[in-house]
């Protein structure tokens, strides 16, 4: 058990989060007298360049899209894969969007989207999405668990439940939520030969794809303030190690297998880089193989790869990303939809929050998103 080797900050406030909530304040203040209420106001970018206004159009024309197809439970359930993992993928878009998370027009929309996150963890064993998931169990806990991260410390706990609520043991708070997911994550990784993780929290075998997603979170976790063991982040990050070739390339599953995959060469590239392993050689591989394949599209899962390939690049080359940045732009442009959506493999609620989380590197709001 980890029961004391976990503890998070006392404060909900006490992180990096809250100077961006604070840099929008300011921003707000200064533009309100300029605004229509009635409508978001999107941010310019945090280091003070202007955000493209085709990104701030764009992207508020998403927002509108999921804010108008979230259901009252605060879920999506627009087809593809429903789940807390894809919840959080869309909370993640409205902090990201620079709105003040606890009085923004999409504040409600947050609020929601976390109680039903945090209402979806089992109790007992801490997995966001329980065991009955199945084949995207651990997806489901990997991102539902960023999402808590990312929304820790800057959503005021106090207004996260309605006022008169029956506490029936889900109503926890974040840090609760979260220290349970890290946790969990850390139980099912000691019971897997490779250090990594699947689909399933008591699988023993692991996938690159998998294990990005429950690496990011349990890293996002750490910069909140939760306590996360060593053990952890250095087992992930040796089983990436095994799955990188000195070429860049990042293999799926098992031995070998070395395939051409833009998405996981992003994923190896960003473990690598919020991990603090920019001076290994596999993290030199990798961002050197996608710094070279700047104009070459995904074959598959388009919308996850720009995810990944976005935060990577800007991680790991700013200057490359930059170029990359503005055909992501143009292409998504051309292929938003009427109502703001985006269309594409895993269902539209999961590729429309993959697409604007891919171009919310022009804001920079998210934690996990800062250099």
């Amino acid at each position: 058990m980890m029961k004391n080797e976990i503890r998070h900050t006392t404060s909900p406030f006490g992180r990096s989060g809250v100077l961006a909530v604070l840099a929008f304040h300011i921003m707000l203040l200064a533009s309100c007298l300029f605004c229509q209420p009635t409508f978001a106001q999107l941010p310019t970018i945090q280091m003070g360049e202007a955000v493209p206004r085709d990104v701030r159009e764009m992207y508020e024309k998403g927002l509108r899209y999921l804010a108008s197809s979230q259901s009252e439970a605060g879920d999506w359930n627009s087809g593809g894969y429903p789940g807390p993992g894809v919840t959080g993928m869309a909370v993640m878009t409205f902090l990201a969007s620079g709105e003040d998370p606890n009085f923004g027009i999409y504040s409600g929309n947050i609020r929601r989207g976390l109680r039903n996150i945090l209402e979806a963890q089992d109790a007992e064993t801490g997995i966001l999405g329980g065991r009955h998931a199945g084949h995207s169990s651990m997806y489901n806990h990997g991102f539902a668990m960023l999402a808590i991260a990312e929304a820790y410390g800057a959503v005021d706990e106090r207004t996260l439940w309605p006022v008169g609520s029956v506490s029936d043991g889900k109503k926890r708070s974040l840090g609760e939520a979260l220290e349970l997911a890290v946790r969990a994550s850390v139980t099912s990784q000691k019971k897997n030969r490779f250090g990594g993780w699947r689909y399933g929290p008591d699988a023993t075998d692991a996938d690159t794809s998998v294990s990005g997603a429950m690496m990011v979170g349990l890293l996002a976790a750490r910069n909140a303030g939760i306590e996360v063991p060593d053990e952890a982040i250095d087992r992930g990050v040796a089983y990436f190690k095994s799955m990188t070739s000195s070429s860049g390339q990042v293999a799926y599953s098992g031995v070998g297998g070395f395939d051409d995959s833009i998405a996981r060469i992003s994923i190896g590239t960003l473990v690598y880089a919020v991990a603090r392993r920019k001076d290994m050689p596999e993290f030199k591989a990798t961002i050197a193989s996608l710094a070279n394949r700047l104009e070459q599209p995904s074959q598959n899962y388009v919308r996850y790869a720009q995810y990944y390939q976005a935060q990577a690049l800007f991680q790991g080359n700013v200057e490359a990303w930059e170029k990359w940045n503005r055909q992501l732009v143009a292409e998504l442009k051309a292929a938003q939809q009427e109502d703001g959506s985006f269309s594409g493999e895993l269902g539209v609620t999961v590729d429309t929050s993959l697409s604007l989380l891919a171009m919310a590197l022009n804001f920079r709001f998210l934690p996990i998103y800062e250099r």
